[in-house]
Parts: structure tokens; sequence; C-alpha cells
């Protein structure tokens, strides 16, 4: 099959992919089941090793295919990641159905068409003819639920693969880069801080515990970290901006003009480049929080609480120049130069489980998440290229 032909096939996958739902509220198995079935259309003989896993609920689920290598065995190998959700397209202007795909001027629009979709659609449009040469390293697939969320499925999918014992030796996280090799990114960590308080007469504050003025305060507390992270950026750091961020995303409090607030919610987000940044602001603002805010709190109202819930973690990328995929990738793709990139990935997970991995997949992050998102046929078309020299190097 030529780089033309597999684009072809490759998109009238992902038209199929497009015209599912797979906004990350929702259930994905329609879409897995769909992919599960075009594998085992073209696997007759049960060579392939196809395993599941799910979320808490049995509604969504991760799928691992494996392929081994001319001896049997499924241990070490390339793997081939994507994810299968998508962000919502509500309150956003678009100008076509985003379920369905558009071809037009070289373009592919469709929710999820770059991010990432596409790369899934080559993945899939290529099992056919990896599956029809003898292997000198098994070839892996993983697509997994919830990335856009926190990367919640990675987790579990990796932890099923290490009870499966397979670890591949290589990853290659497709998500939108133009193709280009990405060796680091910062990772994504968000939190909700609440804030319990006594309500009351605005006339009577002190007798009151105003959730919304301990909360402005945690939040300069933040600010005064941020200030600290800037001034603590690694000299050689390869990011832009080159140190740890932190945000404040939203501050939720109160009802009334003249009701002392008794709940209030913080917002905020972490992008560490370095673990000793991690530890640093959490340990600062817990310290902060609990030796000095609650004390004053409960002073008033001894049932004053402030909580800090978790709703991800995203692991950061370390870049690291002379990696076995940095080095595999350029060989692919004929590019010596790497990158490194501010968003979050899933490529933190699967280093931790022992692969060497690097990002790199077909699309730019600039469409990803808008109104009318689309992939250029283009970059498809590069994409394919790549996976039928992996095909080559894999042939014994």
């Amino acid at each position: 099959m030529d780089k033309q032909t597999l684009t072809r096939h490759s998109i009238e996958i992902l038209k199929k992919l497009i015209s599912f739902n797979s906004e990350s509220h929702l259930s994905n198995l329609s879409l897995i089941n769909y992919i599960k079935g075009v594998i085992e259309q073209s696997n007759q003989d049960t060579e392939a090793h196809i395993h599941l896993s799910y979320d808490n609920d049995k509604k969504k689920a991760n799928i691992l295919i494996s392929l081994p290598d001319i001896h049997g065995s499924l241990s070490g190998g390339i793997l081939l990641s994507g994810h299968t959700d998508v962000v919502p397209v509500a309150d956003q202007q678009w100008q076509t159905n985003p379920y369905e795909m558009i071809e037009k001027s070289g373009r592919l629009y469709g929710r999820g068409s770059c991010d990432m979709k596409g790369f899934v659609a080559v993945c899939l449009a290529m099992f056919p003819l990896f599956k029809g040469i003898k292997r000198r390293h098994p070839i892996h697939m993983a697509f997994s639920y919830d990335e856009e969320v926190g990367c919640l499925g990675a987790e579990v999918l990796s932890s099923h693969m290490k009870e499966l014992g397979i670890i591949p030796t290589i990853a290659i996280i497709g998500e939108p880069t133009e193709m280009e090799i990405v060796i680091g990114h910062k990772g994504c960590c968000e939190y909700t801080t609440t804030f319990t308080g006594l309500p009351g007469h605005s006339s009577l504050p002190t007798i009151g515990v105003n959730a919304i003025e301990y909360a402005i305060n945690y939040a300069k507390k933040l600010l005064n970290l941020r200030d600290s992270l800037i001034n603590s950026a690694p000299k050689d750091s390869p990011f832009t901006p080159p140190y740890t961020t932190l945000q404040i995303g939203k501050i939720q409090g109160g009802s009334a003009h003249n009701i002392i607030a008794e709940y209030c919610s913080v917002d905020w987000q972490i992008r560490p480049i370095q673990q000793q940044d991690f530890d640093f602001v959490h340990e600062h603002i817990d310290q902060y929080a609990h030796e000095q805010l609650v004390p004053n709190m409960q002073a008033v109202y001894p049932q004053a609480k402030i909580d800090k819930q978790m709703v991800s973690e995203i692991k950061g990328l370390v870049p690291v120049n002379k990696s076995l995929a940095k080095k595999y990738l350029s060989h692919l793709t004929g590019k010596q130069r790497t990158s490194v990139v501010s968003y979050g990935t899933e490529a933190g997970i699967f280093h931790d489980l022992g692969c060497s991995t690097v990002v790199c997949g077909p699309g730019s992050i600039e469409q990803a998440h808008k109104a009318d998102e689309f992939i250029c046929i283009k970059q498809l078309e590069q994409c394919a290229e790549m996976l039928l020299q992996l095909q080559n190097d894999s042939k014994c």
C-alpha cells in the first residue's frame, strides 16, 4: 500500500471516528467497540491480542492492541498511543456539524480531527499492514479515555499494561505536533480549594467567618508563591516561559451583598517543570492554610474548614536529548530538530511505565479545542509516511 492509498483509507476511518460523540463527560464504549471491530475484521486468525480496561462505572474503556514478534513475544517493541475523548462543542460557533467530517480545500473538519482522532485513524488504517509482516519486534496500539480531563484513562491503562507484563521499549504519543518531535512538556496539575465559614449579617462581621476573605488571602499566598517560581527557573530551561507557572482560574462564593459568605472556592493550576517546584507549592500553601488561616477561622467557628481537592495531576515529560525514542523518531521522520511544549499529554505516564517516550503526531495544536477544528490532509500523509517507515523497519 502506498502513502496516498493509506491516507485515503485513514480519511475513511477518521470520518467514522468523528461521527462518535466522545466528549469526556460521555461514554466512549461505542467508539471503542468500533475500533475493536476494525481490528477483529482484519484479524481473522486472532494473532493480535486485544485487552480492554475500564473506569469504575464500566462506562468508559481503554483498548490495547498488541501484535507479537516472530517468536510470539509481546515484550518490548513500539507503542502507538492516542486518546479517544474530545473536548465539548457547547458554546462554540461551528460553521458545520462538528460530528460530521467535512473535507474542504485540503482540510478535514470535525471535532477531534486534529486532537487526536487523525492519528488514531492512521494507526487503524496501518493495522493490516503491520499484521501482514513478520515482525522483528512487537507493535502495540493503545487508545485511552479521559485524557482531556486529567489523563485518567492512561493511568488505568498503564497499570493494566504493567499487570500484563507489556512494557514497550518506545512509546510514540500521537498528539498534534505537526509531525515535529517533542521530547518534553510541562506537567498540568489542577486543584479546587473550598472554604467553609459561618454566615451572618454583614453589619456584625466579627460574629461570622467570611469564606471569601479567607479565600482571597489564600489566593494572595498562591500569587506570592508564583513570584518565587519565576525566580527559581532553571538556567537551562527549554520551556516558554522557562519557569513553572501558577494561575488562578476562578474564585466563586457568597450569596448577597449583606450576608457574610459561608462558602467560597478557588480553582487554581500549576504547570511544573520540575518535582521540586511541585513540592514547594504544596508544602507552602498547605502550611499557610493549616497553620494560619484555619486556626483564625476556627477561633470564631470551630467547624470552619479548608479543603483542597485534586482535580487532575498530569505528569510532565522531562526532556532527554539522547533518548532512544528521539533517535528512533529522527530515523523514522528524517528530522533531527526537537522541541518542548507547555501543554500536557499522556507521555509522562508511559515514561513512568518504562518506555522511552516522545510526542509526535499529525495536526497543529493551534486547531485543538476550537470551533471548526481541522486537520490538513498533508499532515495525515506525513503520519502515514512515518508509519510505513516503521513497518519497513519492523520486517524481519
